[in-house]
């Protein structure tokens, strides 16, 4: 099977989650824009486990359970945010003024 195709579509999601991480101020966005970077990672560990055996498909679970974690707290944090400053635009969110 050829590597080329899966991993050009894994730096384009990479590159699409980067520049989601760049440009947006929603915080909501950002977290789905990681997630998108840790998927293309977990693509590009897939790929080249077919090549190099099995110890690509072992990372993929750890990826996957820091995924979980940085959902989890994250989404907490926001909500967090959210009920004190009423947005969840960082532009506007300063927690260290008050």
């Amino acid at each position: 099977m050829l590597l080329g195709p899966s991993l050009a579509v894994s730096a384009i999601l990479f590159t699409l989650g980067v520049v989601g991480v760049l440009l947006r101020r929603n915080a909501i966005v950002i977290f789905m824009c990681i997630e998108l970077m840790l998927n293309a990672v977990n693509l590009t560990f897939i790929a080249l486990s077919q090549q190099l055996g099995l110890d690509g498909q072992v990372f993929v679970f750890f990826v996957m359970t820091v995924a979980a974690a940085e959902a989890a707290v994250g989404l907490a944090i926001v909500i967090a945010v959210y009920r004190h400053k009423d947005t969840v635009n960082l532009q506007r969110i300063n927690l260290l003024r008050g």
